[in-house]
Order: C-alpha cells, then structure tokens, then sequence
C-alpha cells in the first residue's frame, strides 16, 4: 500500500512538472529542468552507484567525475522534460544532424529488416523517431515504467510520437519481436541496462548482465545489426550516428557477438561519457 501511495505521489508530480514544462516553453523548462536535476538528482539517487560505475571507464580513460555527473544529470533533466515536447520534435528535423545516412539509406535498398541497437544517451527516443522518420519499418522494445499511475501516459506518447509499434520487454516481447521481423519490421533495443536473464560478459573489464537478444535475432534470422549513437551538442541540437552494420555471420555464437556490441557501446560511453545514464548498477 506505500508503494502504491508513493507511487500515485510520484506521478502527480511528475504530471504538474509536465504541466508546468509545457507552459513554460522548451528553452526555458529546458534551463530550468537542468538546473533542477543536477541539484536533486544526487538527493534521489546513489552517489556511490554512480562513482563505482565511473570507476570502471577510469580504467580506460581519464574522466572528470564531478563533471560527468554534473552534465549527466543536467541532461537527464533535459531528457525528462522533452517527453511533453515531442509532438515538436516529429514534426521538424532541423534539431537533428545525420551522420552515417548511406548506411540508413542501405537498409531501405536491401529491403530487408535489421537490429537497431543502442544505449541511453541524450534524449535516446530520437534515435527511433527519426528511424521511423525515414519510412522504416520499426517496432521499438522497452521497458515499462514501474510507476502504473504514470507508465501508460508514457506508452502514449511513444506510440503516438516515437514509434506506434512498442514491444513489452520480456518472454511475449520476444515472441513479438519475431513476429514483427517476421513482417518485415526492423527492431531497436537498448542494450546497456542489467538485465537478469541474460549473460555476463565482459563490459568494461568485468563481467555484467548483458542481453542476448538482439545476437539471437540476428543469428536466428541472418539479420545485420546497426548500432546507433546519438549525442547531445547543444540544449537544441543532436547528433545521431548510424555506424556500419555488425554482420552476424562472422560470429560463431551469441556471446561472442554480443561480446562485439558491448565493445562498440564501450566505446560510444568512452567517447560521450556526459550523456550517458550512470545511475543504472550495470555491475551488480
């Protein structure tokens, strides 16, 4: 009953700073909601998560912690504020800056599906709204907010602003991705959260709960995986990359290639470390 309360708490005033977003205008509830996370945010979430986790890429580059997480959480205050803003987003393109269009412009030419696959930076719903942008066939996996008073507000606007086709993750999410491949339809998932059911591999140099299904897929249904990156240049301006596709083929099973993808997420997390999501205990 706590839950539930807390829970209702929570979403009515996540709902009024919805309100209160739209109101204001993006630039200025973009300032202010930077602002106000990186002042409460540290309140709400583990300091000491977040600096376990930085220690691992210490290990492979020299990081600013306190700079990091200062950026992080004015991002995740940017991030959280552009869900009400979204409708804006879909209807213009002049915020986003293409890199790697051949290799979108190849998945139309082949005419045949693909694995998106990807981690939480920036504003990362971007990445599959200008996905669908480009007339690709996409259904989207995600993970449902715990929060029941407020998930199904957020399964709305990324079906009607993002991508209609949102997957449940989970045992059905896997059959309906396999059904939508089945139709034609790529599918995009982000691969750096902790998932219990899944593999340790290597992240970073230890081992971390790691998905297997986008190497499933692919394997299963010879499909190329495309990883995409996206980065945040300024408070109105993103950078989204379509790097070149992983051919499954050249693997010879699920760990080694989801071994490769960690690689190439180690790396977009080395070369964008402010606008990635520390909070999250991927080492658990």
């Amino acid at each position: 009953m706590i839950k539930v309360i807390n829970y209702f708490v929570q979403s009515i005033l996540i709902y009024l700073f919805f309100i209160f977003g739209r109101i204001m205008g993006l630039n200025l509830a973009r300032n202010f909601f930077s602002y106000l996370f990186e002042k409460i945010g540290p309140i709400f979430k583990s300091k000491k998560i977040i600096l376990d986790n930085l220690q691992k890429i210490s290990n492979f580059k020299k990081v600013d912690n306190d700079k990091i997480i200062s950026s992080m959480w004015k991002n995740y205050g940017m991030t959280f504020i552009e869900y009400i803003f979204l409708d804006i987003f879909v209807k213009n393109s002049n915020h986003i800056e293409i890199i790697g269009e051949t290799n979108l412009n190849k998945i139309i030419e082949i005419n045949k599906p693909v694995i998106f696959v990807s981690g939480h930076f920036a504003n990362y719903e971007l990445m599959s709204m200008e996905i669908t942008k480009k007339k690709i066939k996409l259904a989207t996996i995600y993970r449902p907010l715990n929060n029941f008073f407020l998930n199904p507000f957020m399964e709305f606007l990324r079906k009607k602003f993002v991508c209609k086709n949102q997957i449940r993750k989970g045992l059905n999410g896997v059959r309906d991705s396999i059904k939508f491949i089945k139709k034609g339809y790529s599918v995009a998932l982000m691969i750096d959260q902790r998932v219990s059911e899944g593999e340790k591999i290597d992240f970073f140099g230890d081992p971390a709960f790691t998905t297997t299904l986008p190497a499933q897929l692919a394997i299963k249904h010879n499909l190329f995986i495309v990883p995409v990156f996206i980065e945040r240049i300024d408070k109105n301006k993103f950078k989204i990359e379509f790097k070149d596709f992983v051919d499954p083929s050249k693997y010879n099973n699920k760990i080694q290639l989801s071994k490769k993808l960690n690689q190439i997420l180690e790396q977009m997390i080395i070369n964008n470390p402010n606008q990635w999501i520390w909070t999250h205990n991927r080492w658990k």
